[in-house]
């Protein structure tokens, strides 16, 4: 088969792969003929309009797979185009593209040829062969292959600047149903050793930086969201386990596309978009404005309101901790407005040092007072009179074409397994 083809067909088929995060890196080189260089504000990219990075030359070293998952394009039932690259192919395709300035950095996974060490030996000669012989030191994320050995991971991240294990379904429950060949262990095993790997390597390198790096650029994993009937809750539970116990610098959402007929899988008349983005803005919450997933949701309503983003459904359900007074309230409560972010706090606190705050000045300094005048006050006075009510709130933060996009999640039979998130306690020899 002509590479032309191969990279077609290859291409196409790592589309649906989500966690290709380019940031994060400080590898660089200064030997004679080296080739790249990722450094600290992360590799140039541009996103197409799902959110998806699309700056690396991303790509399938093959689409050949032994698996059968309900969900998966490269299901081996499925009668799609199969190749599969040779390892020369791949580096000369990576150096070719770079050189020319089409891409700044690889992206890398596989479907599992054969058996995964067999296929993760073909992943670490492509990067080794980079690394080692061609010099190449830009961007490179790779892909763990679930159930190889973790000498071959070991062996990986030490050339590579970011890896991700993907657990793709969020229940134990689901991946026995939709995945039945796969198992949990091998998929929390591999991430618990990475992210041991990372925590020790980065202890090391205090003390001596003659250690070397492993996966600088930290680890990440993908969800998918609506294959399965787990709730939000559920989702975001899931997700702030494998930030505290994984050491994972991203989780990453992806809303289910139909691509395969299977009697296991609903049939959505559109991808669940909306609720993806509402998970992504959950989930940053989690990770920089102190919330925890069980302040977001609860089990009397375990979804996110579609038509509100996250904070400012929390703030609706907790009306008892509004007005903020803005020249005032401490950083933690600042972080919990709607309308203000980490960057605007900051903006704040320093401000309101030597002048008192009114809107006029939140305005100026960035603060979306759109939302934020329902949740503050500025020397004790309302941005404007109103009803201080929940259902008046919403109906003036609810834009009005929200209100006219129909909403609402599948419903699913229910599983014959579990359907409790994967439990997060580390595996033996974890971190």
């Amino acid at each position: 088969m002509e590479l032309e083809r191969k990279l077609a067909i290859l291409a196409d088929a790592a589309k649906y792969d989500a966690s290709c995060s380019s940031s994060g890196s400080k590898r660089a080189s200064q030997a004679k003929g080296a080739v790249g260089n990722a450094h600290a504000s992360g590799i140039c990219h541009s996103w197409a309009d799902d959110g998806r990075c699309i700056s690396l030359l991303k790509i399938l070293f093959s689409n050949v797979c032994v698996y059968d998952c309900a969900y998966c394009l490269n299901r081996r039932s499925n009668d799609v185009p199969r190749a599969t690259f040779t390892v020369d192919e791949v580096v000369d395709l990576t150096m070719g593209f770079y050189k020319r300035n089409y891409i700044e950095g690889l992206f890398l996974s596989s479907a599992v040829m054969g058996t995964p060490d067999a296929t993760m030996e073909k992943l670490l000669e492509v990067v080794s062969k980079l690394r080692l012989q061609r010099g190449y030191h830009g961007y490179i994320h790779m892909k763990s292959i679930p159930g190889a050995s973790l000498e071959l991971v070991r062996r990986t991240g030490l050339l590579v600047d970011r890896m991700s294990v993907n657990i793709e379904l969020p229940s134990e429950g689901s991946l026995k149903v939709l995945a039945p060949e796969k198992e949990k262990k091998n998929i929390l095993t591999p991430m618990a050793y990475i992210g041991k790997g990372i925590r020790e390597l980065a202890l090391e390198r205090k003390k001596s930086l003659r250690t070397p790096l492993f996966v600088p650029a930290g680890q990440s994993t993908q969800l998918i969201v609506g294959a399965s009937p787990e709730s939000d809750l559920q989702i975001l539970r899931l997700a702030e386990g494998l930030y505290g116990g994984y050491n994972l610098k991203r989780v990453y959402y992806s809303a289910y596309v139909p691509v395969n007929r299977d009697h296991r899988l609903p049939v959505p008349l559109k991808p669940p978009l909306r609720r993806e983005h509402r998970l992504y803005q959950a989930d940053w919450l989690l990770r920089y404005y102190g919330f925890k997933a069980c302040e977001l949701l609860d089990e009397g309503r375990p979804d996110f309101d579609p038509l509100l983003d996250p904070k400012a459904h929390w703030a609706l359900r907790n009306m008892h901790f509004f007005p903020v007074e803005v020249n005032t309230a401490d950083r933690e409560s600042l972080l919990r407005v709607p309308g203000l972010g980490v960057q605007s706090v900051k903006r704040i606190l320093r401000i309101r040092r030597t002048l008192s705050l009114d809107f006029e000045t939140l305005r100026k300094i960035g603060v979306v007072l759109k939302r934020a005048r329902y949740f503050l006050t500025c020397n004790g006075r309302m941005y404007e009179p109103f009803s201080f009510r929940e259902g008046v709130i919403r109906e003036a933060l609810v834009e009005p074409e929200e209100r006219q996009t129909p909403t609402g999640r599948l419903f699913f039979p229910r599983l014959r397994s579990g359907d409790l998130p994967l439990p997060l306690s580390m595996p033996k020899g974890g971190g």
